[in-house]
């Protein structure tokens, strides 16, 4: 077999096991979240005043509901179930936090690559454009579906 030959089989094996890394990473973020989210619930007061600090409007109706958000969201993910829409709406809030709780004065590129927001961003980004993969609740529903349209025809 030819050395490129051989390379092209072995790529076409790891896109095959995409769905190993999107389980994976979905477990990562997912728990991420879900754990952020459960310590804002138990802290809302606080939570809710650095809102306020941050001059977030509504920072006491915000606040519980980002905590939920990350809660909620973090166990959706982990489980793949709506993995595209709170990719999105977990994303935003990443969008958010980079936006109002981090000053960039005098600060480079470089340093806004480094935030942990950012790769969070990039992450959530990819649930939304490729989903949650074949070990997903997202998948199983989609396969049903699926089978029922072509037993209707």
């Amino acid at each position: 077999m030819r050395p490129i030959a051989l390379v092209q089989r072995i790529f076409d094996k790891l896109t095959e096991l995409q769905w190993v890394w999107l389980l994976v990473a979905r477990l990562g973020v997912g728990c991420e979240f879900f754990l952020a989210g459960w310590g804002k619930l138990h802290k809302l007061h606080e939570f809710a005043a650095y809102f306020e600090k941050l001059k977030i409007p509504l920072a006491s109706v915000q606040a519980p509901f980002i905590a939920t958000l990350e809660f909620a969201g973090g166990l959706l993910l982990m489980v793949g179930l709506g993995t595209r829409v709170i990719g999105s709406l977990l994303g935003c809030t990443m969008i958010v936090a980079m936006l109002t709780a981090t000053d960039f004065t005098g600060k480079g590129l470089s340093d806004f690559l480094y935030m942990s927001e950012w790769l969070l961003l990039l992450l959530l980004s990819g649930f939304v454009f490729m989903g949650g993969g074949k070990a997903s609740i997202d998948a199983v529903i989609a396969r049903r579906l699926k089978r029922e349209k072509s037993e209707t025809r």
